[in-house]
């Protein structure tokens, strides 16, 4: 796979070296047993894979290149370039400028744009109407796009399904940018709808199967479909992509689910379902279920607690926690610095949607076992100095060199 210029402040030589050396034992990635790190009053059962993804580092050496090739000329990002709040401020730091926030307000005049500014789009993409606003700007997005191409895989499948004439139900966040991009790309090709979770999809079936009255599926999918969507004739062919960084299992579950209601409203055969059921493959990126599957393994470990470190608004990362946390305590940290003490942590409450401080989160037992994990946006940088840290809180930072040392070792 091709490697990327990515600044070195976001590399780790010790996360490195593991993941080199785990990729040289197990070179088709059938292993997701974790890495354990002994350090005596800690032990780290460590994800088999986490971190920067391919679309994530491609993104960075464009966002970066951008800034190096343009000195002088104001530099826009559409939104953040990726869910990591210390990559987006180092960028800012460097003059890049905001137009929109995750939800698509606008941060900046538009108005003001020149055909002499650069403009990146982010690795979510974005939307063929923004396109055109700067193409009619003079700007051309694709001269910085970062858009990653497991995101453009979709784009192109819901294309493929539109041209054969089904409508596209798009699994994911409303909201979230990628989702956004992936159903303007969709909606210029054919009828689609965004559905959120599962709750949405029995909420559409009750549509397929013409139990509730048509006009009240649009105050229900408000926002969530395309213009002159037609419940009546827009749900009897369908087939279903997501949002790249979504819950394999919801997505697998949400087109499982779709498939039975459409067989049975047409009373279909195995030969005829291609009638009204496109044969969708997967659409979710191999980080996300590489990741996903890595948790699955990291949790057959017994443990005390999880970290789960990344963005807190970032999708992918935010599913990490959900796994985690059906098992043990699990705590939503962006860093470092979110390890207060040893008896104090902040971290995200994604059921509150807020930023909360729990005491006494490290049980009084020696050792603290801790399973380690982190999204897609995170720098192998900060997973290490989160280690770090947690080892110097429980007297343990001495092993932690000797474990760094063995490593790194030639």
């Amino acid at each position: 796979m091709k490697s990327f210029n990515v600044p070195q402040q976001y590399r780790s030589p010790f996360v490195t070296a593991i993941k080199i050396k785990r990729k040289a034992a197990d070179k088709m990635k059938k292993d997701v047993s974790p890495t354990r790190l002994d350090m005596g009053s800690l032990q780290v059962v460590l994800a088999r894979h986490f971190g920067f993804c391919y679309g994530v580092e491609n993104a960075i050496e464009i966002a970066f290149r951008a800034v190096t090739e343009n000195a002088g000329k104001r530099i826009f990002l559409l939104s953040e370039m990726i869910h990591n709040p210390g990559v987006n401020a180092d960028l800012q730091a460097l003059g890049v400028q905001f137009l929109m926030d995750t939800k698509g307000n606008r941060l900046a005049d538009w108005d003001e744009l020149t055909a002499d500014d650069i403009v990146i789009v982010p690795a979510f993409g974005t939307t063929l109407e923004l396109e055109q606003v700067l193409r009619d700007k003079g700007i051309e997005p694709s001269t910085y796009e970062t858009t990653c191409p497991f995101v453009e895989k979709v784009w192109n499948r819901a294309e493929k399904i539109g041209t054969d004439g089904y409508t596209v139900v798009v699994h994911g966040k409303p909201r979230h940018e990628e989702t956004r991009a992936t159903f303007s790309h969709s909606k210029a090709h054919t009828p689609t709808i965004v559905i959120n979770d599962m709750k949405e999809a029995r909420l559409l079936a009750e549509y397929i199967r013409g139990e509730r009255p048509e006009e009240e599926f649009f105050d229900d999918f408000a926002g969530q479909y395309s213009k002159g969507f037609s419940p009546k004739t827009d749900l009897q062919r369908l087939g279903v992509v997501n949002q790249t960084t979504m819950l394999a299992s919801d997505t697998q579950a949400i087109a499982d689910y779709l498939k039975m209601v459409i067989v049975e409203r047409y009373n279909l055969l195995p030969e005829t379902l291609h009638q009204h059921f496109a044969d969708t493959r997967d659409t979710l990126c191999y980080a996300t279920a590489d990741n996903q599957g890595a948790v699955y393994g990291m949790l057959d470990e017994p443990a005390d607690l999880a970290l789960v470190i990344g963005g807190y608004n970032s999708s992918n990362t935010s599913h990490l926690v959900e796994l985690c946390e059906q098992r043990l305590p699990t705590y939503y940290i962006e860093n470092e610095d979110c390890l207060r003490s040893g008896t104090s942590i902040s971290h995200f409450d994604m059921h509150r949607h807020e930023s909360v401080r729990t005491e006494d989160y490290l049980p009084k037992h020696r050792p603290v076992r801790v399973l380690v994990t982190a999204g897609a946006s995170c720098p192998d940088a900060v997973v290490e100095r989160v280690i770090e840290k947690l080892a110097g809180l429980l007297g343990a930072s001495a092993e932690f060199r000797n474990r760094v040392a063995e490593w790194t070792a030639a």
